[in-house]
C-alpha cells in the first residue's frame, strides 16, 4: 500500500553512472504518492552521460517521474550543477512537471527555500574541469567500493563506505560541509526563510541554525549513491528517509509503464536534452 506525503525531496540520484542505485529509488518511488515531489538537483548526471550506459532501471526511473507528472503529483525538477544543461529549459513546463532553479513554498505558513546548492562551490562556479574531474573520481570510488561491498556482504560482514570515511576524517571536508550548511543558513535567514532545503553534498540533515539575526531549519535530502535517503514532509513534520531502514517494508512491484514512451525514445529525448 502506498504512503500519501504531502512532499517529498531527492537529489544527488546522478542517472548514468555506475554508482547510481536506481532499482533502489525505484522501489522507495513505487511506495509513495506524494503530493508534491521536487527533484533537488543531478537527477540526471549529464557530465558523465554516456549513451552506453543507461541502464534500465534508470530509464524506469525517469518513465516513473513522469507517470508520478501526469498524475496527481505536482512536480519540480529543480537544476544543479550535473544536470545544468537543462538550465536552458527553465520554465519550461508539461503537464504538472515543472523545471526551475530554485522554488520558494508556503508550508503551513513557514517560508520554504529549495535549490541544489552547487551556487556555493568555488570549484564548481571557477573551475568546471577540476570539479568534472573530482566527479570522475568520485564515480570510480563508488565502482570500487561495490565491488568491496560485495565482497563484504558474501563474507557477512557489513558494507564499508570510503567516501564517507573520507568525508568524516579528512579536515578539509568536514570543514566545506559545516560551511556549506552554515551558508545556505545565514543566507535563508537574511532573507526571512523558515525552512532551507539544499542537496550537492550528499550529507542528509535536518539541524537548526541560529545566529544573531535569527534562526532557521537547515535541511539536506543527502544522495542515491551511498546514503539513499530522502526528505519527507507530512502532518507537520520533516523526516529523513533511508531506504535501508525500511527496504523490508518495500515491495518489489513494478513501475507503471507509460506505454507511449518506449525505451529507445527515452533515451533519444535523454541524449538529446544532454547535448
Amino acid at each position: 500500500m502506498k504512503r500519501n506525503i504531502e512532499l517529498v525531496v531527492i537529489s544527488d540520484v546522478h542517472l548514468g553512472t555506475y554508482g547510481c542505485k536506481a532499482k533502489e529509488l525505484l522501489k522507495y518511488l513505487n511506495s509513495i504518492q506524494p503530493k508534491t515531489l521536487v527533484l533537488n538537483g543531478d537527477i540526471i548526471d549529464i557530465w558523465q552521460f554516456k549513451k552506453s550506459y543507461f541502464p534500465k532501471p534508470h530509464l524506469k526511473v525517469i518513465k516513473k517521474i513522469l507517470s508520478l507528472a501526469t498524475k496527481n503529483t505536482e512536480v519540480f525538477y529543480i537544476t544543479g550543477n550535473h544536470d545544468e544543461m537543462f538550465r536552458k529549459f527553465t520554465d519550461f513546463e508539461l503537464g504538472k512537471l515543472k523545471v526551475c532553479n530554485k522554488i520558494c513554498l508556503d508550508i503551513n505558513d513557514k517560508k520554504t527555500w529549495i535549490f541544489h546548492g552547487d551556487v556555493f562551490d568555488a570549484s564548481v562556479q571557477h573551475s568546471k574541469w577540476i570539479a568534472k574531474l573530482g566527479g570522475k573520481g568520485y564515480d570510480l570510488l563508488i565502482v570500487i567500493n561495490n565491488v568491496v561491498n560485495w565482497f563484504l556482504e558474501k563474507m557477512g560482514r557489513e558494507k564499508y563506505s570510503f567516501s564517507k570515511k573520507i568525508k568524516n576524517n579528512v579536515k578539509k571536508a568536514v570543514k566545506y560541509i559545516g560551511d556549506f550548511e552554515l551558508t545556505a543558513s545565514e543566507l535563508a535567514i537574511d532573507n526571512h526563510y523558515d525552512y532551507v532545503v539544499c542537496g550537492h553534498i550528499h550529507q542528509p540533515q535536518i539541524r537548526e541554525v541560529v545566529t544573531k539575526k535569527g534562526s532557521c531549519i537547515y535541511l539536506n535530502s543527502g544522495d542515491w549513491i551511498e546514503n539513499l535517503s530522502a526528505l519527507e514532509y507530512n502532518d507537520n513534520e520533516w523526516k529523513i528517509f533511508y531506504y535501508e531502514e525500511h527496504k523490508h517494508l518495500l515491495a518489489d512491484d513494478e513501475t507503471e509503464e507509460i506505454q507511449d514512451i518506449p525505451n529507445e525514445e527515452l533515451l533519444k529525448l535523454v541524449t538529446n536534452f544532454s547535448q
